[in-house]
């Protein structure tokens, strides 16, 4: 397939509005505490009759220091003790998500994420790995996709061994911008030679897939300097690289009014630094996979693009779409069958439903056929860029044109303007519209508000 894009400068600056990043649709503003435990053992149930396999995640939330432009769900505190009753207590939930699931469902895909999960000890990771063992059927044979997120100040090349030894196989790494100013300013010092132990370690112990993030639109950062961290990275040979615009929100994220605004680079900076970024990596070999997404051409999202097996999910890209999704830990989500399900934000709520025997499910979703519907034609749209009209129609048994009526009347303005073709039996996404792809999916949104009271999301560039 062609996976070129092109940036359009005047298009962008058109349609760069709020807008969901469809992690999931319906999207999170639409769950409600009309769906609790009961909803989601029965949905459990129901799943066992597919005999699907399984997708594991783990939300560890503590950060030794806060990044002042982080919106993640996390607890920052230097006191370590604190892991010692959130991992009790996940071991807990662990054992009581396992009841639930036939044994014989293999765990194809696992992911830690955070927060930092290296906050905790090499002990305490062996043994959440080995409670996890005792409850779901994990592969001994590193067939399945078992990743982890990292803080390279919180990891050694030891500590990247023994991750190995308890069966991880993909890293993602933590950058976001090697200059020292861009570091000082966001608060988050990490030398380039912390990273590059890390690095240096995934490909000694065989890690199969390494990815980084980076963030540009942090203070002090420009096209010319972002183009420094960017060469080095290139340089070391990531497989994939995240790199995610950084939305300036202080009044809903309080870390983030630490930062001053007038140190932020300009828009058209901002655009620049964009632009550069795309050139630079499409430059150096690297596909764009969608939103903030680029992976080598032999990397398994670029291959799973290619052939049509892309999935989305509450964590980014995906390669396993035929998996449920089992979110355990503090405001964790996930999506078992035709639902989702989020865990209490508050840890004293996790603790206290847990702690009298319950799940902590407190709010989610179960999608209708409506809801199916469209998060097939957005998740194809938003894996692919493109949609097989056809294979819809014969996947839900309707007519698309009838159906989408009126969706359908918004297109006329994305083909004019070179977002997308539409012909008889697809809607191909051209390359000017790839970096819009939020704008061309939120046409099928039956959920959103008009763009003026979308101040929910984030903007799309």
């Amino acid at each position: 397939m062609d996976q070129s894009l092109v940036f359009d400068l005047g298009l962008i600056n058109k349609y760069d509005y709020a807008g969901p990043r469809y992690t999931s649709y319906p999207t999170a503003p639409q769950f409600h505490d009309g769906f609790g435990e009961p909803e989601y053992r029965k949905a459990a149930a129901d799943s066992n009759q597919t005999g699907k396999p399984l997708s594991l995640y783990f939300h560890i939330p503590f950060c030794d220091t806060v990044c002042f432009y982080c919106a993640c769900n996390k607890i920052a505190t230097k006191d370590r003790g604190m892991a010692i009753g959130y991992l009790e207590h996940l071991h807990r939930e662990i054992a009581m998500q396992g009841e639930l699931f036939d044994r014989s469902r293999r765990v194809d895909q696992l992911h830690w994420g955070g927060g930092t999960p290296t906050f905790i000890n090499h002990d305490q990771m062996r043994e959440l790995m080995r409670v996890t063992g005792e409850h779901f059927n994990l592969r001994d044979d590193d067939s399945g996709e078992y990743s982890i997120e990292i803080d390279p100040r919180e990891a050694s090349a030891e500590t990247i061994r023994m991750l190995r030894d308890i069966g991880f196989n993909r890293l993602s790494l933590g950058v976001q911008d090697l200059d020292p100013r861009v570091q000082k300013a966001v608060n988050r010092i990490q030398s380039e030679a912390e990273t590059l132990v890390v690095l240096d370690a995934a490909r000694e112990y065989g890690f199969r897939s390494v990815s980084i993030d980076l963030i540009y639109g942090l203070p002090f950062q420009t096209a010319g300097s972002f183009v420094r961290t960017l060469d080095r990275i290139i340089e070391v040979g990531a497989d994939r690289l995240s790199v995610f615009n950084y939305a300036h929100l202080p009044e809903r994220f309080k870390p983030q009014r630490r930062i001053d605004h007038r140190d932020l680079p300009s828009p058209s900076e901002k655009l620049e630094i964009l632009k550069t970024t795309i050139d630079h990596l499409t430059d150096a070999g690297y596909v764009y996979i969608g939103m903030d997404h680029f992976a080598r051409p032999d990397d398994e999202l670029a291959v799973a693009q290619r052939e049509g097996s892309l999935y989305r999910n509450f964590q980014g890209y995906s390669t396993h779409a035929d998996c449920d999704l089992i979110a355990m830990g503090v405001t964790s989500i996930g999506t078992v069958g035709p639902t989702y399900a989020q865990n209490m934000r508050g840890l004293d709520d996790y603790y206290g439903a847990i702690d009298a025997g319950r799940l902590p499910v407190f709010r989610g979703i179960e999608l209708s056929s409506d809801d199916l519907i469209r998060r097939d034609v957005i998740t194809q749209l938003i894996c692919h860029f493109e949609l097989d009209i056809s294979a819809v129609e014969q996947r839900w048994q309707i007519r698309f044109k009838d159906y989408f009526a009126d969706d359908l009347l918004q297109l006329p303005g994305l083909v004019d303007d070179g977002l997308l073709k539409v012909d008889e039996n697809a809607l191909h996404v051209l390359p000017r519209g790839r970096l819009l792809i939020r704008n061309i999916c939120m046409v099928f949104d039956n959920y959103l508000p008009p763009v003026e009271q979308q101040s929910g999301f984030s903007r799309v560039i």
